[in-house]
Order: structure tokens, then sequence, then C-alpha cells
């Protein structure tokens, strides 16, 4: 079969790989769109010493399962396989199970035209929803997660202001998500030009350049780090009131920004979130499907063959989509 490899630091290869080997339980999945994730970048730049070359990555995908007792429905690939044994597998927390591998950093992942997974990790998508559609539930699943974990955290959730650092996929659902539950008011905060574009064309949300407005000190409910640089934290520590919640999803740095003061006085939940539950991705496909996170028309699609230069384009910032989907 043919995948896209990376290789090296930015560096990707369109080649010839061997066939998946689906293991007992498992089932072979026919690619059918596949996500660029902002990790699958930072793993590409050389940024994550988890991802090691040469590996096939990839992890936001959907597909048409292979063989066998459902063979031929059109799935999406939950990426996280997990023992199903453990305390955090048996009460339901899955991502956090020690033994979790995800596909793209410890399995080969889904840039490739096949990929095998074991069966209960693949859900059915419901008529009408578009492949590459569906390859955002794996995003969407994040976002619902995030929100999950901040309404257990907050006093009077759907209830103040909301804001949310970063307008790549992950941010850009949470935002939605946060307007579709009826927040009375959603800040996405974004520093691309074109993707700031797209996303103000978005209902329910208002879109700010942080080089040019800054979102108000101490005046949000909830602030959502979907970046996760020193900057972001800067911002989301200024940002939240007293009481309030910041939920912190993105991995683009590891150090800096936090002031631990601020949010130690003003009594502040710092929450982590880490990708998803099975339950998380269900409840997210559900949305997808129901339309009421839009028509999702900033989807930009290519070909997986030219992957390659999807990445080089994301990395300048040329292009407006807060999701590129690949296609085999």
């Amino acid at each position: 079969m043919k995948a896209l490899v990376y290789t090296a630091p930015r560096a990707l290869a369109w080649r010839q790989e061997p066939e998946p080997s689906p293991r007992p339980g498992e089932a072979r999945v026919a690619v059918e769109a596949v996500g660029i994730c902002g990790s699958d970048l930072h793993g590409w730049l050389g940024h994550d010493a988890r991802r090691v070359p040469p590996l096939i990555l990839g992890h936001e995908a959907c597909g048409r399962i292979l063989d066998g007792p459902r063979a031929g429905r059109r799935v999406v690939l939950n990426p996280l396989v997990v023992c199903g044994r453990c305390a955090a597998c048996v009460s339901g927390r899955t991502n956090l199970c020690p033994g979790r591998q995800l596909i793209g950093m410890a399995r080969p992942g889904a840039f490739a035209e096949r990929i095998s997974l074991p069966e209960h990790n693949l859900l059915d998508v419901p008529e009408g929803l578009s492949s590459a559609h569906a390859a955002l539930t794996e995003p969407c699943g994040t976002a619902v997660h995030a929100l999950g974990l901040a309404d257990r955290a907050l006093r009077e959730p759907s209830a103040g202001r909301a804001l949310v650092l970063g307008a790549g996929s992950v941010g850009l659902l949470t935002a939605l998500l946060l307007a579709a539950r009826g927040w009375p008011e959603v800040v996405l905060s974004e520093l691309i030009p074109a993707r700031r574009a797209s996303a103000a064309t978005q209902p329910g949300l208002r879109v700010l350049d942080p080089a040019a407005e800054a979102p108000g000190g101490a005046a949000f409910d909830l602030v959502v780090d979907a970046v996760g640089a020193t900057a972001t934290r800067t911002t989301a520590c200024e940002a939240v009131r007293p009481g309030g919640v910041i939920v912190h999803i993105g991995l683009a740095e590891d150090r800096g920004g936090l002031d631990m003061r601020r949010l130690t006085l003003a009594e502040v939940a710092l929450l982590g979130c880490y990708t998803y539950s099975h339950q998380d991705l269900e409840v997210a496909l559900a949305a997808l499907a129901s339309g009421e996170l839009g028509d999702l028309a900033w989807v930009e699609e290519r070909p997986l063959a030219d992957g390659a230069r999807a990445f080089e384009d994301l990395l300048a910032g040329r292009l407006p989509a807060a999701k590129v989907v690949l296609r085999p």
C-alpha cells in the first residue's frame, strides 16, 4: 500500500509500505479521510520525542471496514488503543490508561491507504455525514472532553463568558460547542489572519486578533487554551475571573506563562485535558452529524499524496482552514 511516512524532521515520503497485519480482534480499514493534527505538525518538525521516524503519522480518520462481520461499514477511528482492564479503563477514563497506544505514535497511523485497529475502536458513521467531516470526530472529541471537565469544575456551567485561545480545529470546535450549548458570549482568539477570517464567518462567535486586542482582564468564567504556548498561558492567567476555570489542551510548549500567584490568590481551577473517552467520541460524532456545529465548510481537502506540501503550507500560515483533511 502507499503511505505518507515521516522519515526525518520536516521530511515526509509518499512511498510503498507493508500492508497492515491485523491482530486478533482487529479489522482492516480502508482510509477515506484523515486530518492533520497540530501534534502531527509538532512531530514532523522533530519536536516530539515520542514520534520516532520512520513513522506513519495521522490519527484523525474515517474509513471503511474491509473484513469481518462489519465489512463495508463506514467508521470513525478511535485512535487510542487501551488495555480495557486497568483502574482507569474500568472507571471510564480510558484516556489515562497507562498502557495506551496512540496510532501515529506508538502504532502506525492513518496517513496510509489502509490501517488495522481493534473492532471496538471503530464507530459507525451516521448516514449523511461526509467522510471528511466525520474525520473531525477526534478533535471534536477533545473539545467535548474539555467542556466536560469544565462543567464539573464550574459552579454555574453555561452561565457566563468564555474565551478560547487558538482557532485550529480543537479551538474552533470548542468555541462552536460552547455557542451551541448556550453560552451567551464566546470569544475566539487567533493570531493567523487567514484562519481568523475563516473563524469569523461562524455564527455565535466574536473573533479577535491577540496582537491588536486584549480579550480583557479577569473577565472570563472559562478560558480554554487550545494552543499551549507561553504567550497563551499568560493570556489565560490574565483573562480568567476569580473563581473561574482554565482548561489547558494545547502542547505547543512545555513550560512558561503560568502566573501561579494569581491563580492561587484568585482560586482559579487549572485543568489539564488529554484526548477523550470513547463516550466523548460518540457525543462528538452525534454533534457533527446533527448540524449543531454548522456546515463545517472550514475544512480543506487535499490528496494524501500531496500531504508534504500541506504540512509546509500549515507551518507557513498560508491556509485559512482550521483543518486540512487528506484523502488517500
